[in-house]
């Protein structure tokens, strides 16, 4: 049993190595590629028109199907195979995002050159089936965890390994991102950039780590059905998913805090490229933004439960949000100076896994919660509002950097030296000024509504059981 049970850890933890980097590819580097590589050779108002069309449209369409995400979240929950409610869709999360992630970074297999309008019309079907099925890998990937178990202290293991993976994956494709597509370019074309070539070269890479972790995951874990799960009243229909989101105020308040939060954090990490291209003028010295958040994950990580066994999960969120608060105020005191920005993006990144931990394992215990509220246990719903927010985030941060982009000039072949004062100036208001006070903001929800914890989720689970023994008690 020991041996099974860390097979299972090391499978469901290899799954966000690939889901992770994959998510960061397309919220953050899909729009880096549109806007410095997939028209370098229109006219520059052209191109700046075409990245404002694209950059739009991204936002409508992610923003349109952050309401599909609860009913996805039903989906999984309604879903009855023999190989349980989550894995199938880990099977499928693997295969068919992974095409569509390398159709969108060839441009539809060049078919950007050839026909602009049918490009535009494919581009939003291609884009919505890969926002959607990425989707339900996130979601049924998450909402794994009560299924594997209803122990918090458990819970908080699981969440941590899935975060420790996740942040080298996210935060390793900051890393390698411009060495790999420089080499690839340079290798198709001869020259040491990040042209189309080294993206779609990229993009296949990415898409082979996704259907190996998504696999592993699908093929490696196995759910746990236990009585809490056995003996809560059926999922219902679609429209009693945004019923029970709606009737747990905890989870409500949980994903307003995390929200403000995730707002603030992609934001930021969208926009260092152009930190260190256009502000610094140090593009080859990008990779820090990747190595630090690498480093500090590793080692805050798995800290995690250790720390939490000791500290409870609000002062551990607290404290997160302090150190972001003082790195956000060195970016905007010294923005081009390379030894501060470093220090900066330390403090930045060093309480990041922490708190979105906390607000996991905060919206995990929450299930419970409505099960004891309603009777119904809805856990791919409830863990479908994380990635609605990711989502949510995730299509304000590409209009954030597209709208940079364009308004700071920073776009096709500019340099830090085209860069004016006015240019900076916009820079830092959406990169710094912005999300420090959405950092703010989200720190004071969570101390003034958060009241799950560790110890009133072991009451939630203990009233829980007594009221299904007396259950049992009563058929009896």
């Amino acid at each position: 049993m020991p041996t099974r049970n860390m097979g299972q850890k090391i499978a469901y933890a290899f799954g966000n190595l690939g889901q992770a980097a994959f998510y960061n590819t397309m919220s953050t580097f899909f729009i880096t590629f549109v806007t410095t590589a997939l028209f370098i050779d229109v006219d520059k108002t052209l191109a700046a028109r075409l990245i404002a069309v694209i950059t739009g449209l991204v936002v409508v369409i992610r923003i349109a199907e952050i309401f599909l995400d609860p009913l996805l979240g039903n989906l999984v929950d309604n879903t009855n195979t023999r190989w349980g409610r989550f894995r199938p869709w880990q099977f499928i999360g693997g295969l068919v995002p992974g095409i569509l992630l390398i159709m969108v970074f060839t441009g539809l297999f060049g078919l950007v050159d050839v026909n602009t309008g049918v490009f535009m019309v494919l581009f939003v079907i291609v884009f919505i089936l890969l926002d959607v099925i990425y989707s339900l890998r996130d979601i049924s990937y998450w909402g794994m965890i009560p299924a594997i178990s209803s122990d918090s202290h458990e819970r908080s293991t699981y969440t941590a390994l899935g975060a420790f993976t996740g942040s080298i994956g996210y935060n390793g494709v900051t890393v390698i991102v411009v060495p790999v597509v420089s080499w690839f370019t340079w290798k198709f074309t001869g020259q040491w950039e990040q042209g189309r070539t080294g993206w779609a070269a990229f993009a296949i890479i990415i898409a082979v780590l996704g259907l190996l972790t998504a696999w592993s995951v699908a093929f490696g874990t196995r759910e746990n059905q236990g009585e809490l799960r056995a003996k809560a009243e059926a999922n219902g229909n679609p429209i009693e998913a945004f019923k029970a989101i709606a009737q747990n105020d905890q989870l409500l308040w949980v994903a307003l805090s995390y929200l403000l939060y995730s707002v603030a954090n992609v934001a930021t990490t969208g926009v260092l490229f152009y930190q260190f291209k256009y502000v610094l003028g140090a593009p080859d010295s990008f990779s820090i933004a990747g190595v630090i958040p690498v480093i500090t994950g590793l080692v805050t990580t798995p800290l995690y439960p250790v720390l939490n066994r000791r500290i409870p999960r609000r002062w551990l969120y607290t404290a997160g949000m302090a150190f972001m608060i003082a790195g956000y105020t060195l970016f905007i005191i010294a923005p081009m100076n390379l030894p501060v920005v470093i220090v900066a993006l330390v403090l930045f990144y060093l309480p990041a896994q922490t708190i979105q931990m906390t607000a996991i394992l905060s919206m995990t215990d929450s299930i419970e919660y409505g099960q004891l509220k309603t009777g119904k246990r809805n856990e791919a719903v409830t863990l479908s509002v994380r990635p609605m927010l990711d989502k949510i985030a995730g299509a304000l941060s590409n209009g954030i950097v597209g709208f940079v982009a364009v308004a700071a000039g920073m776009v096709g072949n500019a340099t830090a030296a085209d860069m004016t004062a006015a240019n900076i100036r916009t820079f830092k208001t959406c990169a710094y000024y912005l999300p420090l006070a959405g950092i703010v903001a989200s720190l004071v929800v969570f101390l003034l509504t958060v009241k799950i914890d560790e110890n009133m989720h072991d009451h939630i689970v203990e009233q829980l059981e007594e009221r299904l023994a007396s259950e049992n008690t009563d058929e009896q």
